[in-house]
């Protein structure tokens, strides 16, 4: 059940760990666990492209992997967010769990997913998400609804899916769909307390290139005012 909106949150711990990765997981696993709100791993995603103009969408996480330090989502890599983290490899991600009053601030560089990543989380996808990223070109316009509709009807022949069929097709990942991983250089855990007295810790790290990844220095941690 989500918390009550009059529980007051406990706060961070008096003496703040020296990395932040436990305390994230376990608000993630609480947020999911009690289905606090219906979509519990949405993320809202901020870009910048080259002309310093900023954009921010919401996604879904699909992936943490705290010992390498990165958390992973996909999408059309044709799409505007997919040009403008190509043009300018950094993002900001923020986590808001309103009936628990946590948040979380990451930023880092991105990189891609590996292939058989992508192509792993493809396959689990339900197939009417797989046909839709072969009928979509993401952000593009369109004239009408049905203009949509038949282009998906067009990715169904193509496949020799029929509307609506259900497990056991298998279609391919699309060349253009894959994923992005956003490495942890910097993460802030909030929590919302009464009076606005807000807790704050941030957590931050030298990352240095390792070929398609990224190796991580310590983390510096301290406490943020309200």
């Amino acid at each position: 059940m989500p918390t009550n909106e009059n529980q007051t949150p406990r706060p961070l711990p008096a003496e703040l760990p020296k990395e932040p990765w436990p305390l994230f997981q376990s608000w993630l696993d609480e947020a999911v666990e009690k289905k606090i709100q219906p979509h519990p791993t949405a993320m809202t995603l901020a870009s910048v492209d080259l002309e310093s103009r900023p954009a921010a969408r919401v996604v879904m996480c699909r992936g943490v992997d705290t010992k390498q330090g990165w958390l992973v989502f996909y999408t059309n890599q044709r799409s505007p967010k997919a040009r403008e983290l190509e043009a300018n490899p950094r993002a900001s991600l923020i986590f808001h769990w309103d009936p628990l009053r946590r948040q979380v601030r990451i930023d880092g560089p991105v990189t891609h997913a590996p292939a058989a990543d992508s192509d792993a989380y493809f396959a689990s996808r339900p197939l009417d998400s797989q046909i839709s990223a072969w009928a979509s070109d993401q952000s593009e316009p369109i004239p009408s609804r049905e203009a949509l509709l038949e282009k998906v009807a067009a990715a169904e022949a193509r496949f020799g899916v029929q509307h609506g069929a259900g497990a056991g097709v298998r279609i391919p990942r699309p060349s253009h769909w894959g994923g992005y991983r956003v490495w942890v250089e910097l993460m802030e855990l909030w929590v919302g307390l009464p009076g606005r007295n807000h807790d704050r810790g941030l957590w931050t790290r030298t990352l240095t290139p390792a070929g398609d990844a990224f190796t991580a220095g310590a983390w510096r941690v301290t406490r943020l005012q309200p």
